[in-house]
């Protein structure tokens, strides 16, 4: 046993449990009745069992077993609690001793409104309802599991870690009228002895993890299609199953997952395990989806999608989200990580095969274009933090495990995989890769073992090279000096607050250096940088780009001049060279090793580009320096003068119009244009919107395209005052379309007075706003200069009811409280913030915590320093007088 980790004693192994459950009460107190039987190895004798339970009530315990020809029972004399743990101790007078046993246990659990465990979600019904559905006077209710990471215990009593794998027997009693769902297949309804009830069982489940482990019932429907290849003679049942009148919006989803499970089930040359692939919408949920192992549970707006109403931006995320969760199918599901130090594996894996497998299907999105500017950034972001953690960090218990559900596990995992995919060659990668799954299938793994069968399929040493990237924390700079013929690099620690200290920079990276360079830009691949520094000889300086579509994760701080020169010879680059270029230069000024002066300098000669991608990093990294320097009136007038004059040519040439046949780029450029140049003031912008948006409160629902609803709402509440924002708010309480309520919410974050901002948090918190979508709010209020300190104002005046609220799943309150506060850039407010939670107990979001002090210092010293040469800048150019 791991000395490192606090897990559960190791004297019984579980191989299987039976579940089920009875007397599910539709309304207050919400419990239901079960009994689990766990079928144990015994590896030591032993008078006691520990295993897991967070929130149930054991009834009884007890064992049975057979030793030679006796079979013996005892009953557990004592049960103890550790609630802190979330542990039940079961004490027996008789030392259990046979190599078998079953330990049968009766409890009793809440179908809880926490998003955790086994728990309800309030909804509104598209049709008429069936009969027995729970109901209050205002929602319906639907149930579910979300057992990641650590709640099945909450669910259950069991031994929830995820190297203690079993199979599962699973059954439910529920009303006649509604439908049950679990793992696998149905195995049998009867009848049971209750009036009007069923009692669905399902066939035993392969050995897995606790968490993969789900069930849910509910009033529900469901569209099907069946996977292309055939799998042990027949084609599979996929399917996406909604709550009654949704199943049309599953379309996209449904249409997207037969191809991709045939599509992994190629390239890892392993067939889907399961018999079948469920896809099923969950109208609370904390996530954006979850990978149970043949049922995979959604936010409704990762699955669901209507091609009349909805937001074009929304067809990308439900491609994406199945892929990605189709993934974990296989990474992670089929083979898990051993521990959650190594949760990594799971996620960073998941989502870079996930846009892997969105661009076979889409070729025309040109996702690795959106992963650079979308995943890599966000990485750089969190990464380039003092306070970040190594891809592969320490978790001692695994209640800590929340909290590294971020952007490194997920997005710099990713990108590191890509990196390494890049260098391999995707082919020889994936062929890698399928022999890790094949050693490893129903079993777990470490993220050696992956480097393993890697460096075997490539003939180098995969660890060697990987390790810094893994398990060190940081990632690196490379600094470019060069002269006629040769080019000199140097690698270093980046710190987005600068000034790295000498013991903070002791890590050689591998670097892969792809390289452009030379009239006709062609990609070479050179040596990688291992060393600290080293010269690189008979190169084509008259033109050069290193990190060739940025597939390496690094930095690049190039000589002022080259950034002037690439900035007149953008047409030789990518979309993904380009968006790096940008995210470099910014980022660069924000440490102090660029200036912002010359980031501004750079982004001028981007007013001609076409495309959606770059056009989203130009836009990030000008509304980064917006929101920095927001504090001062002038610099700040300045600042949206320039993004005025940046943005006009391309809004103008963009239009309003959406043609038949458009691609799908083009209509998010248009969006993203058109948002941009009316916040910034654009007349002609601002007064289509503002007349669009009367026709559309008037009753014209088809006055806005679906895709410009949050552009029209935006520019409506910043220009439109109380007027606009009720008109949102009621536009929040009646929409009926699958992404409105998001949209709504993200658009009434413009508000641009103090009253109206304190009105919108109050609105939300009255329970106006689903608990999962809070985020939207504090994120909206935080991203908007003008109002981000009443954010803070309201969560230090009502802590005590936010703690209570969102405190039942602190996923959700550190995401809160990370979104709301990110984006302050004075020291006086970091101090408050510090202050503020200095004495309190801050577990479950300290990480978050962390991140927004981090930040906020790093905000507030870039601001100190770049402030005047902004100044200068804007006066020179003509942006001020």
């Amino acid at each position: 046993m791991a000395t490192d980790r606090d897990v559960l004693p190791d004297n019984v192994k579980p191989t299987n449990y039976d579940i089920s459950l009875f007397d599910l009460l539709p309304g207050e107190p919400w419990t239901y009745q079960g009994r689990v039987n766990i079928s144990l190895d015994v590896k030591t004798a032993t008078k006691t069992i520990v295993l897991n339970t967070h929130e149930l009530k054991v009834h009884s315990a007890e064992v049975s077993s057979e030793a030679g020809k006796t079979a013996s029972t005892a009953k557990a004399s004592k049960v103890e609690y550790d609630v802190k743990n979330q542990r039940c101790t079961l004490t027996f007078d008789e030392e259990i001793s046979s190599a078998k046993a079953v330990l049968a246990i009766s409890f009793e659990g809440v179908m809880n409104n926490a998003m955790a465990g086994f728990y309800r979600s309030k909804y509104k019904p598209a049709v008429p309802a069936a009969k027995s559905v729970a109901k209050d006077d205002e929602y319906h209710y639907m149930f579910s599991t979300q057992f990641e990471s650590c709640d099945a215990r909450r669910a259950f009593p069991c031994f929830d870690e995820p190297n203690l794998k079993a199979t599962y027997d699973f059954k439910i009693e529920i009303p006649d009228d509604l439908v049950a769902l679990s793992n696998m297949n149905e195995k049998e309804t009867k009848k049971s002895k209750k009036e009007g009830h069923k009692i669905v069982s399902f066939d035993r489940t392969p050995k897995m993890s606790t968490y993969l482990l789900a069930w849910a019932f509910g009033d529900f429907e469901y569209i099907e299609d069946f996977t292309r290849r055939k799998y042990n003679g027949k084609n599979l049942p996929v399917r996406v199953y909604t709550t009654k009148g949704l199943k049309e919006q599953g379309k996209l989803a449904l249409e997207s997952a037969h191809k991709i499970v045939d599509f992994y089930s190629e390239i890892f040359d392993i067939d889907y395990p399961l018999p079948k692939a469920d896809l099923l919408a969950v109208h609370e949920f904390s996530h954006g989806a979850m990978e149970n192992w043949g049922l995979v549970t959604y936010r409704t707006t990762a699955v669901l999608f209507d091609e009349a109403t909805s937001d074009q931006r929304y067809r990308n995320r439900v491609v994406y989200v199945v892929a990605h969760e189709l993934a974990h199918q296989w990474f992670g599901n089929l083979v898990t990580m051993n521990w959650w130090d190594e949760l990594w594996l799971n996620e960073g894996f998941a989502t870079a095969i996930g846009w892997h497998a969105v661009d076979h299907l889409h070729p025309d999105w040109n996702v690795w274009g959106q992963f650079v500017t979308e995943g890599m950034q966000m990485a750089f972001q969190l990464d380039s933090l003092r306070t970040s953690h190594p891809i592969e960090v320490p978790v001692k218990n695994a209640l800590e495990v929340d909290q590294i559900f971020d952007h490194i596990s997920y997005l710099k995992g990713s990108s590191v995989i890509r990196m390494l995919a890049s260098h391999m060659g995707w082919e020889k990668f994936l062929s890698g890769v399928a022999d890790y799954l094949k050693a490893h299938a129903y079993s777990n793994a470490r993220t050696n073992d992956l480097w393993s069968a890697l460096s075997k399929k490539s003939g180098e040493d995969v660890a060697a090279f990987m390790d810094p990237w893994i398990k060190k924390i940081g990632f690196p700079v490379v600094t470019v000096a060069d002269e006629p013929g040769q080019i000199s690099l140097k690698q270093s620690r980046f710190l987005s607050a600068g000034e790295v200290k000498p013991e903070e920079d002791e890590t050689n990276w591998w670097i892969p250096l792809g390289v452009k360079s030379g009239a006709d830009a062609k990609s070479t691949n050179w040596e990688p940088l291992t060393a600290k520094e080293k010269t690189y000889r008979d190169v084509d300086t008259s033109f050069y780009k290193l990190n060739a579509d940025q597939t390496g994760f690094y930095r690049t701080n190039l000589p002022p001049q080259r950034l002037i020169e690439l900035s007149k010879s953008l047409n030789k680059l990518s979309v993904e060279d380009k968006i790096g270029l940008v995210g470099d230069a910014g980022a660069l000024a924000v440490s102090g090793e660029g200036t912002t002066a010359a980031v501004l300098s750079f982004l001028e000669g981007f007013s001609g580009e076409d495309n959606f991608l770059v056009w989203s990093e130009v836009l990030a990294t000008l509304g980064k320096i917006r929101s920095t320097f927001a504090a001062d009136a002038e610099v700040s007038t300045g600042l949206q003068k320039f993004a005025l004059k940046l943005v006009t040519p391309a809004t103008e040439k963009a239009g309003w119009q959406f043609s038949a046949g458009e691609d799908y780029l083009t209509g998010q450029l248009r969006s993203q244009l058109i948002l941009s140049a009316g916040l910034a003031g654009h007349e002609a912008t601002v007064a289509e919107a503002q007349k669009q948006f009367k026709a559309y409160v008037a009753g014209d629902k088809k006055a806005i395209h679906p895709s410009l609803r949050g552009p029209v709402f935006k520019i409506s509440i910043k220009n439109g005052g109380e007027e606009a924002y009720k008109a949102i708010q009621n536009e929040y309480l009646t929409t009926t379309s699958v992404d409105g309520k998001e949209i709504t919410l993200q658009s009434m974050g413009q508000v641009q007075s103090a009253e109206l901002a304190q009105d919108y948090l109050k609105f939300a918190f009255a329970g106006n706003v689903a608990t999962q979508d809070l985020h939207s709010v504090g994120g909206s209020l935080g991203n908007n200069s003008k109002v981000r300190s009443e954010v803070w104002s309201y969560v230090k005046a009502n802590w005590s009811m936010l703690r209570e609220r969102l405190g039942g799943n602190m996923v959700v309150l550190e995401r809160f409280l990370r979104t709301a506060l990110v984006k302050f850039a004075d020291m006086e407010t970091e101090r408050d913030i510090e202050a503020f939670f200095s004495e309190k107990n801050n577990e479950g979001y300290d990480r978050g915590l962390a991140v927004v002090s981090d930040t906020i210092k790093g905000n507030a010293r870039y601001r100190e320093r770049d402030t005047e040469n902004v100044r200068e800048w804007l006066k020179a150019h003509g942006y001020l007088n």
